[in-house]
């Protein structure tokens, strides 16, 4: 019996105007990831990394090709539905947070369910057992501008964890951290990936990257799957 698969894309490219010309940023890309894979997305600037994360997330659209994501096929999903599908099947976690700032830590993790319809009580009880497990329950009063930048991103997992997505998308997570920090998030995918979750993280960083089970390099808008 085959693997799941949470992504699959054939084929899939993309490319923007830029004056007279046309810029073809990806040229064809395959790309699977199976349920409860912790996959890194190596590559530098310009390689079409944040262009392939946007696609992945919902937030762009493919030229051509095909993107299934859970079995949905998103390249022949309307703009319309693509929201409903980032808040029900997507956790994003980003680089610089993302948080509210007048918004306490609490607010700012049942977000995403209160977005949902669901009522405020039901939400911080669903996410309970998630703050705790994050070490955040001596902090769901405070506000972000409280809180040491290895704080803020715990926040920003525990949010993208309580919606139980079908994914975790990081963009450079550990970005704006010092190294202690950026470690101890990296620790927190490696536990959140033995627990079954499947991770996406896209990153410049071999050693960033080197902390997912597997990694695969975007260069020049082509895919190659690195070999241990």
């Amino acid at each position: 019996m085959s693997a799941e698969q949470i992504i699959s894309m054939q084929q899939v490219r993309k490319s923007y105007k830029m004056g007279a010309e046309q810029l073809n940023v990806l040229k064809g890309i395959d790309f699977t990831v199976n349920k409860g894979e912790f996959t890194a997305i190596l590559g530098p600037s310009g390689s079409g990394k944040s262009t392939l994360m946007n696609i992945i997330g919902c937030m762009d659209t493919l030229d051509s090709g095909s993107y299934s994501l859970n079995g949905i096929p998103i390249h022949n999903t309307k703009e319309r539905e693509l929201t409903k599908i980032r808040n029900h099947e997507i956790g994003f976690i980003f680089q610089n947070y993302h948080l509210i700032p007048t918004y306490t830590v609490i607010q700012n993790i049942i977000m995403p369910l209160l977005m949902r319809g669901q009522d405020r009580r039901s939400a911080e009880k669903d996410c309970g057992e998630i703050i705790e497990m994050l070490g955040l329950s001596e902090r769901i009063h405070h506000k972000p501008s409280e809180l040491s930048g290895g704080q803020r991103q715990r926040v920003a997992i525990a949010r993208a964890l309580c919606s139980n997505p079908s994914l975790l998308l990081a963009d450079e997570p550990t970005g704006a951290l010092d190294q202690n920090s950026g470690t101890e998030v990296l620790k927190l995918f490696k536990k959140l990936h033995e627990m079954g979750n499947t991770i996406v993280m896209i990153t410049h960083d071999l050693n960033v990257a080197q902390w997912a089970e597997r990694t695969v390099r975007i260069v020049d808008g082509e895919m190659f799957e690195e070999t241990a």
